[in-house]
């Protein structure tokens, strides 16, 4: 008689929780550092309100009075997140294929200069007609700004980085000279402005919330750069050139082509933003314009890790920070930079806790 082959024995069906498991524990993995950053960012923080003479806890906790504590500094801190979940798309988008563009402040200005430019010439219209082409020729002309970067990094191997930091100060130094030269309102004599679009043409409120509509515009476009990004072949395609490029140069896929429009499009956000504040806010383009919401914008992508659906609620965050400041200057006597200062070590402590990435884990392995 000959032995017979020892029965394999098939291991128990795994059940839902055992097959989560492990995408839940890489999930976790990768917002350690970002965790990480957050702590350390409120330590730092803290320290720096100690040496002032206050108890950083109680300066926290009226910090999350002035940013959601009433319904007034919810509404408040929703103004603020409009321009910051625009603005945080113009670096987001470019990430996704390896590209690191902050050049948002600048599309930004040239985006409301346009904004306010269309107006003027549409002078008589009604908002019917204005408020459109403000917003398409916002985004036409921040795209091209940061268009412009992406085609010389793709066409000419100009880097992204600098190439939009110096389009940015470009863009500022054409709105100055613009604003305060040939677009400038003789009326305007303490700050120089453009004409005003006139109250016709602002942004309303959205129904029942003390919020302009611009909020709208931050949310959809979110939205729409998350479909984009996540759930086309356009999306997928830009993610192979991030991921490798040179695989994605081998495989067939136009590159130049991705980098060009993928910042154009990040442009268009940014440019938007400009066309927000100028409409919903100002009622003309002068130098408020320049409030740094392009260089929060930059914080708001990292947070978010580059990902347009996470935009909103960090931007939300960052936006209630922001309305916190006048609080914590009439409660504790800060200035109202202070804010600021949170967000620097942020952003300094965000980009030191990346070298962490892939080296922390939950676990030494996953079955």
């Amino acid at each position: 008689m000959t032995a017979s082959a020892p029965v394999a024995l098939e291991p128990p069906p795994r059940t839902r929780v055992q097959r989560l498991g492990p995408s839940l524990i890489a999930w976790c993995e990768g917002q350690l550092p970002t965790a990480l950053a957050v702590a350390v960012t409120l330590v730092l923080f803290g320290g720096f309100v100690a040496t002032a003479g206050h108890n950083p806890l109680a300066v926290y906790a009226e910090m999350y009075r002035g940013a959601f504590g009433t319904w007034f500094s919810f509404q408040n801190s929703l103004l603020r997140a409009a321009p910051l979940m625009l603005t945080g798309l113009c670096t987001a988008l470019p990430a996704r294929l390896g590209l690191m563009i902050i050049g948002g402040e600048g599309a930004l200005v040239v985006g409301g200069l346009a904004a306010a430019a269309a107006a003027a010439a549409l002078r008589g219209a009604g908002p019917t007609l204005v408020i459109p082409a403000m917003m398409l020729s916002s985004m036409l002309a921040g795209g091209l700004w940061i268009g412009a970067a992406g085609a010389l990094r793709a066409l000419r191997g100009v880097n992204e980085t600098i190439g939009s930091l110096l389009l940015s100060y470009i863009g500022i130094a054409v709105f100055n000279h613009l604003v305060e030269g040939p677009f400038r309102d003789p009326a305007s004599l303490n700050k120089a402005s453009t004409p005003p679009i006139g109250e016709a043409n602002m942004l309303g409120n959205l129904p029942g919330i003390d919020v302009h509509v611009g909020l709208a515009f931050g949310v959809t476009g979110c939205l729409l750069c998350y479909a984009l990004m996540d759930h086309t072949v356009f999306g997928f395609s830009a993610r192979i050139v991030g991921g490798n490029p040179r695989a994605a140069r081998l495989s067939g896929l136009g590159v130049p082509r991705l980098i060009i429009i993928t910042c154009a499009i990040a442009g268009a956000a940014a440019g938007l933003a400009g066309m927000v504040e100028v409409a919903a806010i100002h009622g003309t383009a002068n130098a408020s314009l320049m409030a740094g919401y392009g260089y929060a914008g930059i914080l708001v992508a990292f947070l978010a890790r580059h990902n347009a659906l996470a935009i909103l609620p960090v931007a939300l965050v960052l936006g209630g920070i922001s309305a916190s400041g006048g609080l914590l200057q009439r409660t504790f006597g800060l200035p109202d930079a202070a804010v600021n200062v949170l967000q620097g070590i942020a952003f300094v402590a965000l980009l030191a806790s990346e070298t962490f990435r892939g080296q922390l884990r939950l676990s030494r392995s996953t079955r």
